[in-house]
């Protein structure tokens, strides 16, 4: 079942890898507006879920976090984590520098114990406001699913024609060790539609030599604090895909380790 989130705050919820956490979507309440249109997102396809609706304004963000923040301390229910996440790209709201500022100044209130997150498909990480940001918060969560530009386009999908990975890698790279990478791992198809009408079955498998040695070489250069490698846990919106097996998510996580860096393996 897609999955669109209330705005600006939701939850909270048990993440896998973060605990009990409460989200923060700064995008609309009734649809996506992403970077990326990848094929396995629990929030549908870009073109399926157009909003109508505007985001919410840094003041809107900043009084719904006060008011759950002081319904769930009242409940003596304290988060582990604030995550912005939601429907699109969080660094994409053209104030969340200062939303940011505002999370940070209501966690120190109401949760000091609580870490901030980010989930973040890591295209931005180039603009100065939002570098500065992320540099603040205790997890910068920034996703490399791979290093391949072909299997980007075809999964990721990123919806304009200047990506380039070698520079989200740099951008990564950028944050000296204060990054977390986060990256995807699964099997199955694709059917892609090309433009005169036909159709192309892909395969999306990226667990392989071809894909991971190639990725390691980009992590050991980019030297984040933290590694998460995980699979696929909620419905896609492309139904031919399938779960990596633990055993491949383990021995992936197992390489990572050897290289000095920590890493955890989420099925």
């Amino acid at each position: 079942m897609t999955v669109i989130y209330p705005s600006p705050i939701f939850g909270p919820i048990h993440s896998r890898r973060l605990g009990i956490s409460l989200g923060i979507n700064l995008m609309p309440s009734d649809g996506k507006i992403c970077t990326f249109n990848c094929i396995y997102c629990e929030c549908g396809f870009n073109e399926d879920f157009r909003p109508k609706r505007r985001r919410p304004t840094r003041q809107e963000v900043a009084e719904a976090l006060e008011k759950k923040l002081k319904e769930m301390h009242a409940e003596g229910v304290h988060p582990d984590v604030l995550t912005f996440a939601g429907n699109g790209e969080p660094t994409g709201h053209p104030d969340f520098g200062e939303i940011m500022d505002d999370t940070i100044r209501l966690r120190d209130k109401y949760c000091p114990n609580a870490k901030v997150s980010v989930l973040s498909n890591s295209t931005f990480t180039d603009r100065p406001k939002v570098h500065e940001a992320l540099m603040k918060v205790d997890n910068n969560i920034l996703k490399l699913d791979t290093v391949d530009p072909e299997y980007i386009n075809n999964v990721d999908r990123p919806t304009y024609p200047s990506y380039d990975v070698k520079k989200i890698i740099e951008g990564i790279h950028s944050f000296n060790g204060h990054a977390i990478i986060q990256t995807m791992f699964m099997h199955g198809t694709f059917t892609k539609k090309e433009k005169d009408g036909t159709e192309t079955v892909i395969d999306v498998s990226n667990t392989d030599e071809k894909f991971v040695k190639p990725w390691l070489d980009a992590v050991k250069y980019i030297a984040p604090e933290e590694v998460m490698v995980y699979t696929i846990d909620r419905e896609t919106p492309d139904h031919d895909l399938k779960k990596a097996t633990k055993e491949e998510l383990d021995a992936i996580r197992d390489r990572v380790i050897a290289m000095g860096i920590e890493c955890t393996a989420s099925y």
